[in-house]
């Protein structure tokens, strides 16, 4: 690289604090240490230095605006041409968008619209070489200015070099490790570190991506292809600002290898939760479907563990919220049919993929209503019941007795994570619900309970009991009104319910969400004929105010009928009836509020 005027010494007067003879002299000797990068030792130096040479830079382009011309400048520091010169020969430097940015303006700086000297002159033919040099496709503003203003077309050189450089690099990494083969000769995985330091300053950089990524899937068998900690801390930077550009297996690789970014991944996914049970479920279904999180959790358990102790933290500071509950559903679903398709691979035990969930309880609810008989739905829901029935028994007595309080602990412990799996296997909640609507009196009690612990797991703030006879109350009165096949509807059972999901009611009641869960459920899969079912939900509905809430429902549960995590005997039915009472909650809008419960007409 020719340069402005060789180094004649550094000058620099009482009136000029920005920089000093030490930090100029200190930067011109690495420039020059470093040379064109061109060996692991300058490559690793540039990288370390490389956020403090942007703030020299930084510095020295405020000086250089300061000054009254070109002249003045190089006057004042003599050694700017060798220093920017080599600077422009490093490509570890001028890879990075800020450094080449800053660059390009330091020699804008110097450069002479109106030369009037020598000096001036040979500094802008100098420049224009450089120029040439700094431009890039991607830097359209800059091609413009150098074609406008001095008539250079752009060039890719430091590209093309870069791009060479990462193909003799990624040829490098795909080399098997060979510290066990010859103990004279150098392990091939000496270079990892150094490499993967050398790429801090590319993480955003497109032409980099197939070097991080191989970097990112090289196997660890030698415990010297060790990545940099600096780079895996600028992977999971530049990820979590979505500025990284990675294949999927390369981004998977990013999750096993980086927390915080498997950690990012999943507060994506939270960032999805619908605000309204039901609103917002077939926009999480679609995230989710695009995400490559459960795919990942799937190929790795350790990754599966980490995702599910994040959902289980949540859940344990957000035990009631309904969308929080479906995102854990929907992932969980997610994940079962992504590990299905890997039986070609080795297959680990259910165990080690849920090792803190209750062993008994794991194969009955992770099993699809799909995967059984219809007839074996009712059976298998008591046994589920029963068994939750007893785990809850056994942390009360164990509250109630002189126990120890680690015994007590273990109790809750082992309720919350039946709990938790039963969130995650909440196919089963749906599939109780929908039982509920036929069964009788004498076989409704297992399958209220279920749902009562769904919805209720701990006796924090509410004791369960008092909530399953809530329950029961709203079920009879369900039960008795979609029974009435002629006319008049049951005016009292009406009145009951709307009062149960009033928001007004100063009563202790079961949660609104879990009543018109029940209505909702009883409208679409009762014998009751559409048109009588239609009414009685209009008519509790619009007497609760509760119009949007059981449209969300009603478009959640399609959703899961859609994927088949619940099945009717009559698929098509049970459509038309969901498509007909979501056309009744859209005609609501536009009419009155509907009139007492009793003073109209019920065609069966």
């Amino acid at each position: 690289m020719s340069q402005l005027q060789p180094q004649t010494g550094l000058q620099q007067t009482a009136e000029e604090p920005l920089l000093n003879i030490q930090q100029m002299q200190f930067w011109l000797d690495k420039a020059v240490a470093w040379g064109q990068a061109d060996n692991p030792d300058s490559q690793k130096d540039t990288c370390l230095h490389l956020s403090r040479l942007r703030d020299f830079l930084q510095q020295l382009l405020t000086r250089i605006n300061s000054m009254s011309s070109t002249t003045e400048t190089l006057k004042r520091l003599p050694f700017l041409g060798q220093f920017l010169g080599r600077l422009c020969w490093n490509p570890y430097v001028t890879a990075d968008a800020m450094s080449r940015k800053l660059l390009f303006q330091c020699l804008w700086g110097l450069y002479s619209e109106h030369p009037c000297n020598a000096v001036e002159r040979k500094a802008n033919q100098w420049i224009q070489k450089v120029f040439c040099q700094l431009a890039t496709e991607e830097d359209d503003a800059t091609s413009h200015a150098l074609i406008k203003h001095m008539g250079v077309p752009p060039k890719e050189y430091h590209l093309k070099v870069l791009r060479k450089m990462v193909v003799m690099l990624q040829e490098n990494t795909g080399k098997s490790c060979s510290s066990f083969s010859n103990i004279n000769q150098r392990c091939s995985c000496d270079s990892i570190l150094a490499m993967s330091e050398a790429c801090v300053p590319l993480v955003t950089c497109p032409e980099a991506a197939p070097l991080i990524g191989a970097l990112l899937q090289k196997p660890m068998t030698c415990v010297r292809s060790t990545l940099s900690e600096d780079f895996l801390d600028a992977l999971s930077s530049a990820y979590s600002s979505q500025c990284l550009s990675l294949e999927e297996q390369a981004e998977v690789s990013l999750w096993h290898h980086s927390l915080s970014s498997l950690e990012e991944a999943v507060l994506r996914l939270l960032e999805c939760v619908p605000t309204n049970t039901g609103s917002g479920t077939q926009k999480l279904e679609q995230q989710l479907a695009q995400s490559l999180l459960p795919k990942a959790c799937a190929q790795q358990y350790s990754m599966f563990l980490v995702v599910n102790d994040i959902f289980r933290s949540i859940l344990k500071q957000a035990e009631g919220v309904e969308p929080v509950k479906c995102l854990i559903q929907s992932f969980t679903s997610c994940f079962l049919r992504e590990l299905a398709l890997q039986q070609h691979q080795a297959r680990v035990s259910l165990k080690a993929w849920f090792p803190q969930s209750p062993q008994r309880l794991l194969v009955p609810l992770l099993t699809l209503p799909s995967e059984m008989p219809r007839e074996a739905w009712r059976r298998h829901l008591n046994w589920l019941s029963s068994s939750l029935q007893r785990l809850t028994e056994e942390e009360e007595e164990g509250e109630d007795g002189e126990s120890s309080s680690s015994t007590s602990l273990e109790g809750h412990y082992k309720v919350f994570e039946a709990w938790f799996l039963l969130v995650q296997c909440a196919h089963w909640v749906q599939v109780a619900a929908q039982l509920l609507v036929t069964s009788g009196p004498e076989d409704c009690d297992q399958l209220l309970w279920l749902l009562t612990f769904y919805h209720y797991p701990t006796t924090r703030g509410h004791q369960r009991a008092l909530q399953l006879v809530r329950a029961k109350e709203a079920w009879d009165h369900l039960h008795s009104t979609f029974l009435v096949v002629l006319p008049p509807l049951p005016v009292e059972h009406l009145k009951s319910l709307i009062t149960l999901l009033s928001p007004r009611s100063q009563q202790p009641s079961l949660s609104t969400l879990f009543i018109l869960s029940l209505l909702v459920n009883f409208a679409v899969f009762s014998q009751q004929p559409l048109s009588g079912s239609t009414e009685i939900f209009q008519t509790v509905v619009d007497g609760s105010g509760l119009v949007d809430e059981a449209a969300s429902l009603l478009s959640s549960l399609e959703l899961k009928l859609n994927g088949g995590s619940c099945l009717s005997g009559d698929a098509n039915r049970v459509h038309l009836r969901i498509k007909a009472l979501q056309n009744t909650l859209t005609h609501a809008h536009s009419t009155k509020p509907c009139r007492e419960p009793g003073t109209h007409t019920h065609t069966a």
